[in-house]
């Protein structure tokens, strides 16, 4: 019993040691993230409340509430962002079952062809797609010489050409994710199904959707929240037309050189994106544990 106050008083000066000593090998990290994320977020935030003659005010989120034009720059953002996001799951949801129920060679192989953008720069692969899709590209002049089409078809400089190309560059951050959610499906689970009378349809509809939505969510939210923040591909294939929130940011700074009204506007994209992140972790979970009871 005498012992135990010594033996008590040594455990928690090791624990304080450990902890410091954790502390220490994490300060340069924390450091890093400190310089490179909390001090620009803390100066985009002050930025935002003042005026032109550096004293306090609302005049920017003000603007933002009284002029059309930010209204509308942030429904075309998440109107764009719901586009492409639906879009990826339409095309990446098929390739990835696709994918998971191949050899693994065989997937292997054909997921090089699924990372072939992350090879290539985003700025090229813009602007290839404005090549392909430009009135005298290579598709429409395909198009035109199969006698599909008569006139050359308007697929650039506006929502289409903007939603092919983010398409062609988001595709590989769903079906990643959802792959690997895939392939840790347990095949025995729909044997079961079938040994019970399931038809391949529904042991499909009640065992593997389920099971495959928490990588489905996951890859849903990484490509919304990407989309959100995107700037060349709307720059270059928007033609001006699709206007989102980074390119009115990029606006306001090159061409009025107010950086209060691009901070307040990167201030609110930035809080709108956390608040979806939020709402989307508590989602996440629910299906995870959703998932793990089917299992």
């Amino acid at each position: 019993m005498h012992d135990d106050g010594p033996n008590a008083a040594g455990l928690k000066r090791d624990e304080r040691r450990e902890r410091l000593a954790l502390l220490g090998l994490s300060a340069p990290a924390l450091l890093l993230v400190f310089v490179t994320m909390v001090l620009p977020v803390g100066w985009l935030f002050a930025l935002s409340f003042l005026a032109d003659d550096a004293t306090f005010s609302l005049e920017h989120y003000r603007r933002m509430l009284e002029q059309p034009s930010y209204g509308r720059t942030f429904v075309t953002t998440f109107k764009v962002s719901v586009f492409t996001t639906a879009l990826c799951i339409g095309l990446g949801y098929p390739l990835a079952y696709a994918l998971s129920q191949m050899s693994r060679r065989a997937a292997g192989l054909c997921l090089i062809a699924v990372l072939l953008p992350f090879w290539t720069s985003l700025l090229v692969r813009t602007y290839a797609w404005l090549v392909l899709l430009q009135r005298k590209g290579l598709i429409n002049e395909w198009g035109i010489g199969l006698g599909w089409w008569d006139e050359p078809l308007a697929l650039v400089h506006n929502l289409t050409g903007t939603l092919i190309g983010m398409v062609h560059i988001m595709l590989p951050f769903l079906v990643l994710p959802l792959l690997a959610a895939m392939r840790s499906i347990d095949a025995d689970l729909l044997k079961a199904a079938a040994n019970l009378g399931a038809s391949p349809a529904r042991a499909f509809r009640t065992v593997f959707l389920p099971l495959s939505l928490p990588g489905l969510l996951a890859g849903t939210l990484i490509v919304f929240i990407l989309c959100l923040g995107f700037y060349v591909t709307p720059a270059v294939l928007g033609g001006g037309k699709v206007i989102m929130v980074s390119n009115h940011i990029a606006n306001d700074i090159e061409l009025f050189f107010n950086w209060g009204a691009a901070s307040a506007l990167g201030v609110v994209l930035l809080v709108l994106t956390l608040a979806l992140l939020w709402a989307a972790t508590r989602l996440l979970r629910l299906e995870q544990v959703l998932g793990g009871s089917h299992r």
